[in-house]
């Protein structure tokens, strides 16, 4: 168990280490060379040039302007000057949102802590009840509820301090969630025009064994939404392709650096081996083998292109409709089409940068089945990985270390040493088994068949956070104190171990700030480092670039990664209210996470990440929720710690909390929620409008064609061969009211102009 000189040790280390990547950061930054290392976002924009252009040899590479090493600060105030309303122009809303999960940690534990350490510290350390006890403990614990004898009136001041704490949270969250639904529909009101305005996805389309998807989607649309529908693109399934594309491109970048290698050495020509990863098989000339892997991986790009063009099994029951205007848009994504409420599921298309193409060709009656799939494999993921965290908390029990190491047990009492194993190594140890399972639940995702980016970070996150919050957290306290109070257990009844683990619970809450400063302190200081990106970047600039466009390529900006990141932050809203009222010695750990975090990441959205879609903010309700869930979940366990320290009447006053919190979420999904989710049509209408009044003459149908082909056939010259306009043959005419609109059916089409025709324009052709 770690104590007060154990957790000094540890801040020490970690704020050192924070300093040593703050520092080494204000170093590099500075240094023309790794200019598009840290901005890279304003290379992107086309509003930054390399440094390294001008000035003499070495000015290209070193920074010699040594008033500007006094200034290695000056990014933190940089960072807090962008405007709120400029950072959402220059990043976008989802990244200005996300810093405002920062700022809410900050409005919460702000006053909480205050009012923890002004009440509930000096009520918890004017006692001696641990004094006296048979528990292990150290000064630390003095400051918890722990401290407090069974049957206090002094519980009162934590049934007090609960519903402040509770009811000042849920203020937060309502002022914010009133805030950001706001900012969400200011920035679709202003948004410029983008695809997805006006897209809605259809998948489940029914089969008909006499027509093809394009046929009955255009004929559905036409018929069911005639004054509104525009045009559509069927789905391919275009997955091999891709694979293809991906492989050939892969080979472009090998047969590049072996050119380049020749070119600086024409003396000898580079050779490979076509074995796995170039160290096996025959060694060849490497020029001349990756120049015929990419020629025979062409001729198979080929003939699958073809193969997508003529063969209707390419298509899948899927397609993405367009229609004139947002407000036909809002009402197809926003309604049941028929009586059947298992086919033509319509929903709001996500913008073409932002779609999955890969979980497209997912038949959509399979999904149930994969998600099944996936919701027992997370069990079992969850349920074994309790293993790796009962193992993290043996390293803060000295006990089990030298039981299961006894030679090293003189080491390990050096006080130095001891202090570092229990208040350092934990933490750590804890957050790498952490690293890998972000890109599992990832895959899990998609495995599940989502159809966007977005949707498969948000689903992933909320993997992520449940992992969190039993193996993490719970197994944490349960696996730690009983490690810890093992001895005690075993030497007393079975109706007094209740009782004895109430008592020890809130003591992990120094295994806890050992993880907030190696994961939050140190943690965030590494991110603003970037030093994998660094790496990488300065190998392939002095192996692969040759132009200015391969040195933009080798950038690698990254995003915010919101599946990995946001569960992190919830950890830290978790642990703060859980421990507000229990220990609030945790409270200024989590707070200088926020305030460190904020300032951070803030500098990262500004001058790093490029964000590789825009959600508006949708991922809001689901950290509303996590945060409730976080409150409820503080609120019943200082209930059931409560009962174990003999103040069981207090059990009907702290029941009010969980239930109020309860109906507090309920009010703010009901009153905010659907602004994430629909269209208003009101807005849809007044953007409509405006838009026609501002550009009358404008071709949407030609904006929007072919707004969602599948990125493998962008910018080939076979564009238009996935166009709705020209599919494959069809021989024989059932409906003549859809069929006589198509170009490539044998009667000729009126309707080759700009725009479709509504169907009684269709039906009064037909009667003449």
């Amino acid at each position: 168990m770690a104590d007060l000189r154990d957790i000094g040790l540890a801040a020490a280390l970690n704020i050192l280490g924070a300093v040593t990547f703050l520092l080494a950061f204000a170093f590099l930054r500075l240094q023309p060379i790794n200019d598009r290392v840290y901005f890279p976002k304003w290379y992107l924009k086309g509003a930054r040039e390399s440094p390294s252009h001008g000035g003499t040899f070495v000015q290209k590479f070193v920074n010699l302007d040594m008033r500007s090493y006094l200034k290695f600060l000056s990014w933190m105030p940089a960072a807090l000057k962008m405007p709120e309303d400029e950072l959402i122009s220059h990043a976008g809303l989802d990244s200005a949102v996300y810093l405002r999960i920062y700022l809410v940690g900050l409005k919460i534990f702000a006053p909480i802590t205050i009012l923890a350490f002004a009440v509930l510290v000096p009520v918890n350390w004017t006692n001696d009840t641990l004094q006296f006890s048979k528990v292990e403990h150290n000064n630390i614990d003095k400051l918890s509820i722990s401290n407090i004898p069974v049957g206090s009136k002094r519980f009162i001041a934590h049934l007090s301090m609960a519903y402040v704490f509770t009811f000042w949270t849920c203020y937060v969250l309502l002022c914010e969630y009133e805030i950001v639904a706001q900012m969400r529909l200011r920035f679709l009101a202003s948004e410029k025009r983008r695809p997805d305005q006006f897209t809605v996805l259809v998948r489940n389309v029914p089969p008909d064994p006499d027509e093809s998807i394009g046929e009955l989607v255009e004929h559905f649309f036409l018929v069911n939404h005639p004054d509104h529908y525009l045009t559509h693109q069927v789905v391919y399934n275009a997955n091999k392709l891709a694979k293809l594309v991906k492989e050939k491109t892969k080979m472009q970048n090998w047969l590049d650096y072996y050119q380049l290698k020749f070119e600086r050495n024409a003396s000898q020509r580079p050779t490979t081996k076509t074995g796995f990863l170039g160290c096996f098989g025959t060694k060849v000339d490497a020029i001349e083998y990756y120049k015929s892997e990419i020629e025979r991986i062409e001729t198979e790009e080929a003939e699958e292109r073809e193969k997508i063009v003529k063969d209707p099994k390419s298509v899948v029951p899927a397609a993405f409709v367009s229609f004139r205007s947002r407000w036909g848009a809002a009402v197809c994504a926003q309604t049941q089409q028929t009586s059947n409420p298992t086919v033509w599921l319509t929903e709001w298309a996500p913008e073409p940068r932002d779609v999955y193409w890969d979980n497209l060709s997912i038949p959509f009656v399979s999904l149930t089945v994969r998600r099944l799939i996936v919701a027992v494999a997370f069990f079992f993921l969850n349920f074994f990985y309790v293993i790796p965290i009962a193992f993290v908390q043996s390293l803060a029990n000295l006990q089990g270390i030298e039981k299961a190491v006894p030679f090293l047990k003189p080491l390990i009492e050096i006080p130095t040493i001891k202090s570092f194993i229990q208040g350092f190594l934990p933490g750590i140890a804890l957050k790498i088994f952490l690293i890998l399972l972000p890109s599992i639940l990832m895959f899990m995702s998609k495995v599940e068949g989502l159809t966007s980016i977005s949707s498969l970070e948000r689903r992933s996150a909320s993997k992520y956070y449940i992992f969190i919050f039993f193996n993490v957290f719970l197994a944490s306290i349960i696996a730690g104190s009983a490690l810890e109070q093992l001895k005690t257990y075993i030497h007393q009844s079975a109706n007094e171990i209740p009782r004895t683990v109430g008592t020890s619970i809130p003591m992990k809450a120094t295994f806890f700030i050992t993880y907030v400063m190696v994961d939050g302190w140190a943690g965030v200081a590494g991110e603003i480092l970037r030093l994998k990106p660094l790496v990488i970047f300065h190998l392939k600039n002095f192996f692969l670039v040759k132009t200015e466009k391969d040195r933009e390529e080798a950038m690698d900006p990254g995003s915010i990664g919101f599946d990995s990141s946001e569960p992190q932050i919830q950890l830290y809203f978790l642990l703060g209210l859980v421990y507000a009222a229990v220990t609030p010695f945790l409270l200024p750990f989590i707070l200088i996470f926020f305030g460190f975090a904020y300032i951070v990441y803030r500098h990262q959205i500004i001058n790093v990440y490029n964000q590789e879609y825009e959600s508006a903010a949708a991922f809001w309700p689901s950290v509303h929720g996590r945060i409730i869930t976080a409150l409820i979940v503080s609120q019943l366990l200082l209930l059931g710690l409560l009962s174990t320290k003999g103040a069981g009447q207090s059990t009907p006053v702290l029941l009010v909390l969980p239930v109020v919190t309860f109906y507090f979420h309920k009010y703010c999904k009901n009153r905010y929620e659907p602004t994430f989710v629909n269209c208003p049509l009101q807005e849809a209408m007044k953007k409509d409008t405006l838009e026609r009044a501002r550009d009358p003459g404008f071709d949407l149908k030609g904006y929007l064609i072919n707004a969602y082909i599948h990125p493998v056939f962008k910018g080939d010259d076979d564009d238009e061969k996935f166009s709705i306009a020209d599919e494959p043959e069809v021989e024989q005419v059932l409906v003549a009211t859809k069929r006589q609109s198509r170009r490539n059916t044998p009667v000729p089409s009126k309707y080759n102009g700009s725009e479709s025709p509504s169907l009684p324009e269709i039906v009064n052709d037909q009667r003449l």
